[in-house]
């Protein structure tokens, strides 16, 4: 197999060389400035597979034909490359430098995503945790490679909240997202149907908010119930790890705290946080069923401060380097108990505000202005534009096209992730034996010709969109292997969505990457991951019979 020709995202050029070369028992791994900490990363992935020890070799500030001994490995950073900073050149070619395989980024995350195509070019056992065959050399074939991200926001978001995934499970989604070349996770940490991170000053929060008592099996129309209790939550050193997690692998990490609305969980918890004057909030717990719910934060200070004091945790657990972006949800809030709510209403008069959506601006942009003062920027769902957005304020634009392209052109950065193209609870298949029907069928090919950027869109709004996510909502996904059922292979064509440099959507060559998935199948099953396969699901992945909610015909595309 050429594995230069199956790479998956595609990089921008490949140069063929005449002389492939080897990894043996012998090579060494030399590591020049700047490069140091990826040593054990590299160690970790591609040694691991291989059972090649790739001991240390020196500074590696030599590598480009200058002598010395050419088995070896050498990673440095070249601050001139074109394309961003995490641009990377990859050669394999021994007639072009004294090394093995020379990786040069223009930073360290450049070198990094260097790493990713070199563990690919080794091969689908180069993504196994240890060697299958001992002692052997690993094929190289004699290439020279130049790529850089077409976006700087290339995202995958992750729902812990409707259904918990355990720590280890997320440390191996951050694995899976730079294995793809991904750079961002966004952590959806808090909903109506649990709370998922500790916060020390108000314990209650998953003492109580982080469980449920029985849980939803399917749609909400299911008669179906699962009895058991279903919680968990992340202490705060669970995440500090995952964020270093995260930051060794050049991943950026977005917490969501959702507010006002998907809020019961932290509501059961804390009741004053709700429309005391509407309905009894001390009567309420963790929700075990799906939707949009209509018990929402209070406009009030006291919620205020709650949640200043719940995010000053959060910026601690998760610094500024990591997650320069805090998303506070603002999503799906429904105003019929501020409508009834004398609190709600006087807080309207005495800001002078039109309406109840004006009343959510006005919480959204506090938490703006807040963050701000603070080194962060705030991004929220599209519904934060709904009364007027904050100044500095980033869109997800989920519901579709049209809020991205109205806050880009209002000159707000946006991230595209429309629900008919890029949700992967979506199904993937019309096929009664598919797992539970959730949305449009989106298959593998329409993931692939999904476009970030909707022409429309003069240059200067373009300039707006930060890149793009692929997002993973778990109402019925309830373990693990369902999330990985969902989401691969689909975020394989998305990755090469959010990194290469394709044609428009009806002219990309899906032949293609089908033929490339071929090979990428393989790295999947060597890195375990329970995937739909080509010809539908294993009689084990189906669940027939559990009521969804599928949406026949096309998406529209708006």
């Amino acid at each position: 197999m050429n594995t230069h020709s199956h790479l998956i995202p595609a990089p921008r050029t490949t140069r063929h060389g005449a002389t492939p070369t080897r990894l043996t028992p012998r090579t060494t791994l030399h590591t020049a400035p700047g490069t140091e900490a990826l040593a054990p990363l590299l160690r970790g992935t591609i040694g691991a597979a291989t059972g090649l020890a790739l001991a240390e070799g020196g500074g590696g500030d030599q590598g480009d034909g200058d002598g010395g001994d050419a088995d070896r490995v050498v990673l440095r950073l070249e601050p001139g490359l074109p394309g961003g900073p995490e641009a990377y050149r990859l050669s394999t070619d021994r007639t072009l430098h004294n090394a093995a395989a020379l990786i040069e980024g223009a930073t360290p995350a450049g070198v990094f995503r260097g790493i990713q195509t070199l563990r690919q070019l080794l091969g689908p056992e180069a993504f196994r945790r240890a060697p299958i065959a001992a002692g052997q050399d690993w094929a190289l074939p004699g290439v020279t490679i130049e790529d850089s991200p077409r976006f700087g926001w290339r995202g995958l978001m992750l729902d812990v909240a409707r259904h918990f995934m355990p720590k280890d499970g997320v440390l191996r989604y951050l694995d899976l997202i730079a294995a793809h070349k991904l750079n961002v996770f966004h952590f959806h940490l808090t909903d109506d149907q649990g709370w998922r991170i500790e916060i020390k000053r108000y314990p209650r929060l998953t003492e109580v908010g982080s469980w449920r008592s029985r849980t939803k099996w399917g749609h909400r129309a299911s008669p179906l119930w699962d009895e058991k209790p279903h919680g968990g939550y992340y202490t705060q050193d669970d995440i500090r790890e995952i964020v270093a997690y995260a930051a060794e692998r050049h991943i950026r990490v977005v917490p969501e705290i959702d507010l006002p609305g998907h809020s019961q969980a932290a509501i059961a918890a804390y009741p004053e946080l709700g429309n005391t004057d509407v309905i009894d909030t001390a009567s309420l717990s963790v929700w075990d069923t799906w939707g949009v719910n209509p018990n929402v934060l209070a406009p009030t200070d006291n919620t205020l401060r709650f949640y200043e004091g719940v995010l000053e945790e959060v910026l601690d657990l998760f610094p500024e380097d990591v997650s320069p972006f805090i998303h506070i949800g603002g999503d799906e809030c429904p105003k019929e108990q501020w409508q009834k709510s004398d609190i709600a209403q006087d807080r309207i008069r005495e800001l002078g505000l039109a309406g109840e959506n004006e009343l959510q601006s006005w919480i959204i942009r506090h938490f703006d202005t807040w963050l701000s003062a603070r080194g962060r920027r705030l991004i929220g769902w599209d519904e934060i534009l709904e009364g007027g957005l904050a100044p500095g304020a980033a869109v997800s634009s989920w519901r579709g096209y049209g809020a991205g392209i109205a806050a880009a052109e209002a000159g707000h950065d946006v991230v595209m992730c429309p629900e008919q193209y890029v949700y992967l609870d979506h199904r993937q298949a019309a096929g009664a034996e598919e797992p539970v029907p959730i949305g449009f069928v989106r298959t593998l090919e329409d993931v692939y010709r999904f476009e970030p950027v909707p022409p429309q869109l003069g240059p200067e709004a373009a300039a707006h969109v930060l890149g793009t996510q692929a997002n993973a909502w778990t109402e019925v996904m309830e373990n693990q292997s369902r999330v990985d059922y969902q989401v691969f292979p689909r975020l394989a064509a998305f990755a090469e969505v959010a990194w290469s440099a394709l044609p428009a959507p009806a002219e990309r060559d899906f032949a293609d990457f089908e033929r490339r998935m071929a090979a990428h199948y393989r790295r999947l099953d060597a890195l375990g991951v329970d995937y739909r396969p080509p010809a539908g699901p294993l009689p084990w992945q189906q669940r027939p019979g559990v009521v969804g909610r599928p949406i026949e015909g096309a998406p529209p595309n708006r």
